[in-house]
């Protein structure tokens, strides 16, 4: 499996990083490394995740700093696609089955 990002993944992971960044530029490099080093185990293991009641949705949580990550599996061009991450104070754009 290949890990791919929506633009909404990737302006999320940016977003994370420039908030830190503002109060602690060293700590936004480690959050940030922390969520790709998360997001690997995806491709080892990409059903991992908890299903949500969108089809096709899973949800894991990262290690260490607990992002929520939401993405899909497909199966055919053998990605996982990131489809956005988010702080857990923030709405939550899915839900659990």
């Amino acid at each position: 499996m290949k890990l791919r990002f929506s633009r909404q993944a990737q302006q999320d992971l940016e977003d994370i990083a420039d908030h830190i960044r503002e109060q602690n530029p060293p700590a936004a490099l480690r959050v940030r490394t922390a969520i790709i080093d998360s997001l690997r185990t995806l491709v080892l293991f990409p059903r991992i995740g908890r299903r949500q009641k969108t089809a096709g949705v899973r949800k894991l949580v990262t290690r260490r700093y607990s992002y929520i990550v939401y993405y899909t599996i497909d199966d055919t061009s053998e990605e996982v696609v990131i489809l956005t991450i988010q702080h857990p104070a923030r709405g939550r754009e899915h839900a659990d089955a």
